[in-house]
């Protein structure tokens, strides 16, 4: 092989080995948050919405149809709510709540993350017993933070900022927000695993009593 040829191979050999090396390191380093929780109930849970998801609207492997799908009837209030959570997403809905007293937990007292804004302000506001009754995601809990600071969405980041000054945003507006991702930033681990818990278990949460 003339030297020139040899030479060539090799230059390619060497940039394929560069690429490869380097989108590797850029996988090692996008943290999954889902491994945060030791007892594997944020992996349990997000497999089981997912399950529910490709079972209930059935376009295969088709990611993003089916996520921007499901946000879509979120936003037009249309989605099916007797039909699309199964047995073991309901369960796990209930687990969340028993815990929501707690305010390290997924979801907290809408009183509480309330009270904390309150007090970073110096000011008081009045609570009234139906208050209490509301529970909000914990957007300023470890698991949401984790995802937003993994992320690159800009977009995602932004959703989660404006959420952590008000928690008491319907579901609906946020999946409204969400679906306008652009596609390369909406079809990411982080943005998953926030519509799976901030949309979908907090939907449950409100509704797991009608189911028995």
């Amino acid at each position: 092989m003339p030297l020139k040829i040899k030479y060539m191979v090799v230059l390619f050999f060497l940039v394929l080995f560069i690429c490869t090396t380097g989108n590797t390191q850029t996988t090692e380093q996008n943290f999954d948050c889902l491994n945060i929780d030791n007892q594997g109930l944020l992996k349990q849970s997000f497999d089981s919405f997912e399950k529910d998801l490709f079972h209930y609207y059935k376009f295969n492997n088709d990611t993003v149809r089916t996520y921007q799908t499901f946000l879509n009837e979120v936003y037009n209030l249309s989605i099916n709510l007797r039909e699309l959570p199964s047995k073991n997403s309901i369960q796990l809905a209930r687990v969340y709540k028993k815990k929501a007293t707690d305010r390290n937990s997924l979801w907290v007292l809408l009183s509480q993350y309330d009270e904390e804004m309150v007090a970073s302000k110096n000011t008081s506001t009045p609570k009234t017993s139906q208050e209490e009754e509301v529970l909000t995601f914990n957007y300023r809990g470890g698991f949401i933070q984790c995802l937003k600071n993994n992320s690159n969405s800009e977009g995602f980041k932004d959703i989660v900022t404006t959420l952590e000054l008000d928690g008491n945003i319907s579901p609906s507006l946020i999946a409204q927000r969400l679906h306008d991702l652009p596609k390369e930033e909406f079809n990411t681990r982080e943005v998953k695993s926030f519509i799976a818990f901030d949309i979908y278990y907090s939907i449950l949460l409100v509704i797991e009593k009608a189911f028995g």
